[in-house]
């Protein structure tokens, strides 16, 4: 293998490894000893550091080196990007699944907006991001970083429902209870209006970003030029 793409490989290994260990069987201990504001710098300072360290490799990895799934991979990417972006943006707000909600919380509200789809949207919102970049077939080093994600992202949420029933119990057992881990793709014509606008105005922003950023031109750019 070529040493920049076993570099890269390494890098999302400690990226992915990492986040499972200190959010999972170390987070007791951890939170323990060091208290819950230490734990929290330790967590975000490994993070940081092994990002950095994907980053650093991707740079460094051939940039082009398949051929490619042509104008089907790029339509199927484009249209995966736009649900993507929706279940993000829509997880940004009242997200129970966000850090320390506090078990004092008790989530009684119905699920709607994009909670109504799944109650990891932000989780899928970035598996949905990785496949469209997978199925692009664009290089080996686009490949290791989208699984990555999509195993951080998908497995991920499953943990974080165990991790929250110890959490939060019985409030978050309900939660669990009147929402899907499966997203329901039929809720994505009930999300608001206002979301999708403010999704297509990004998602254009984003996409348009992306000519400079990687040099290649996605989304409508790639046939608009």
């Amino acid at each position: 293998m070529d040493p920049a793409l076993a570099s890269l490989l390494a890098a999302s290994l400690a990226f992915v490894g990492t986040h499972f260990a200190l959010s999972h069987p170390l987070r007791r201990p951890l939170v323990a000893r060091i208290g819950q504001r230490g734990f929290l710098g330790f967590y975000s300072l490994v993070a940081l550091a092994t990002l950095g360290w994907v980053i650093f490799a991707f740079r460094a990895a051939p940039p082009a080196d398949l051929p490619g799934s042509g104008q089907v991979g790029w339509i199927i990417a484009t249209l995966l990007t736009l649900p993507a972006l929706v279940l993000f943006l829509g997880s940004l707000a009242k997200n129970p699944a966000l850090p320390n909600p506090g078990p004092a919380k008790p989530i009684e509200r119905a699920p709607t907006g994009v909670f109504a789809i799944t109650r990891h949207p932000m989780m899928w919102g970035f598996a949905l991001w990785a496949i469209a970049h997978i199925v692009l077939w664009w290089s080996n080093r686009t490949l290791i970083v989208a699984s990555a994600i999509l195993v951080l992202a998908l497995v991920g949420a499953h943990l974080q429902d165990r991790k929250k029933e110890t959490l939060m119990g019985d409030s978050w057992s309900g939660w669990e209870a009147r929402t899907s881990y499966w997203p329901r793709w039929s809720g994505l014509l009930t999300v608001s209006a206002v979301l999708w606008l403010v999704t297509l105005a990004l998602w254009l922003l984003i996409t348009w970003a992306h000519i400079r950023s990687a040099g290649v031109p996605a989304g409508i750019w790639r046939w608009l030029g």
